[in-house]
């Protein structure tokens, strides 16, 4: 499945379970472990539990084998690894607390470190 492919059906899941405010990142120029987180929030540890639960059913029905599912137990923040694209399911306040949002899209992407680096480069020499 491709991973434009394997996007849409995590959004689809979640979205089928009334999940709340789904964003998802492009985070491919700032880490090599994936490629698109996406977030979403659940209103209770319950609800989480079945987000994720949502998700890696119909994942597993196209073929796709989570790499890891972590987080279940408390149902706070349950993680879904799908390889180049990683699950975060929260609640409201754990989602609150981490800003994964804005950790993410406040860190430079390699063409913003590129003249920093060159200037450092060049004034050691």
């Amino acid at each position: 499945m491709q991973t434009e492919q394997l996007k849409q059906l995590v959004i689809d899941s979640l979205e089928e379970m009334k999940g709340n405010e789904i964003v998802v990142l492009d985070v491919s120029a700032n880490t090599s472990v994936t490629d698109f987180m996406i977030i979403a929030s659940g209103t209770s540890s319950r609800h989480v539990a079945s987000l994720a639960n949502n998700v890696v059913v119909n994942v597993k029905e196209q073929g796709v084998r989570p790499l890891g599912v972590e987080g279940q137990a408390g149902s706070e923040w349950v993680l879904v690894d799908l390889g180049d694209i990683v699950v975060h399911i929260m609640q409201p306040a754990t989602r609150q607390f981490y800003d994964l949002e804005r950790l993410w899209s406040d860190l430079p992407d390699d063409a913003e470190q590129a003249p920093d680096t060159q200037e450092s480069a060049e004034s050691h020499s």
